[in-house]
């Protein structure tokens, strides 16, 4: 194993490539040798990185909430660049409502976005990690699923809960197979989802809270990621990683 780059020859997916967090997530498997499949509903997002790494990153377009789509999608991973290896379910998209001001559209949406399109990649994955008897899926959870959402709606708060309950699921399954599964939860990461939709009483009330003082940098919450997925990794499994600061502590 090459110290400099510990992942060399591993192939990645990350969904939700195209944002902050997982732009992050992309710079830095791209860094350990991988090569990484980006996976976004917003082709131009991913563009940038996409002409900076050249051969060893894809950009795929998909919509994750359709299981057809994202079986499109991966087989033109496969052919592009083989089994996947690390998959990132990344994606996910905010809603402040709470129970009341939930309809059934924005429950649906949601549930889409955060929480179908994980066990949909799973699926298609899951297969060869269990083959070559290697593989690590980190699925991104959230403070919220812990707390009922702090400033998160109720879809949300619920929608990362389950993701968590789906990380315990594939890590039971999957552990005699040599395939990992764990969940990071972060809170307050600096992206535009999360800071911009908070007044800037909102953010210095929340700075407060956090022990740190500070809200945390998509470096930070990539750097879980690699942790996780790392070949050193392989003994921790089922677990829901705390990035937050300080602010909840169990």
């Amino acid at each position: 194993m090459n110290p400099a780059q510990p992942l060399e020859g591993k192939v990645a997916l990350v969904t939700g490539a195209g944002g902050t967090m997982g732009r992050a997530v992309v710079r830095a498997l791209h860094d350990d040798g991988c090569r990484v499949a980006m996976v976004d509903l917003l082709p131009a997002s991913m563009d940038g990185l996409a002409l900076e790494y050249g051969e060893r990153v894809f950009a795929v377009t998909c919509d994750i909430a359709d299981p057809a789509a994202v079986r499109e999608a991966h087989e033109r991973v496969v052919q592009r660049f083989g089994a996947v290896d690390i998959l990132v379910n990344n994606a996910g998209i905010l809603s402040n409502n709470k129970l009341e001001a939930t309809d059934l559209a924005e429950w649906r949406r949601v549930m889409g976005a955060n929480l179908d399109g994980a066990l949909f990649w799973s699926q298609c994955v899951v297969p060869a990690m269990k083959a070559a008897r290697w593989g690590r899926i980190v699925n991104t959870s959230s403070l919220a699923a812990k707390t009922g959402g702090l400033t998160a709606g109720t879809a949300y708060s619920v929608s990362k809960g389950a993701m968590s309950a789906l990380t315990f699921s594939l890590a039971r399954e999957l552990a005699a197979h040599g395939v990992t599964a764990n969940a990071i939860a972060p809170a307050y990461v600096k992206t535009p989802m999360v800071t911009e939709q908070l007044t800037e009483a909102q953010r210095q009330e929340l700075v407060k809270q956090i022990p740190v003082g500070r809200f945390c940098e998509p470096e930070e919450f990539a750097h879980a990621v690699r942790f996780l997925a790392s070949p050193l990794s392989g003994f921790i499994t089922g677990e829901v990683l705390d990035l937050n600061g300080g602010l909840l502590m169990d």
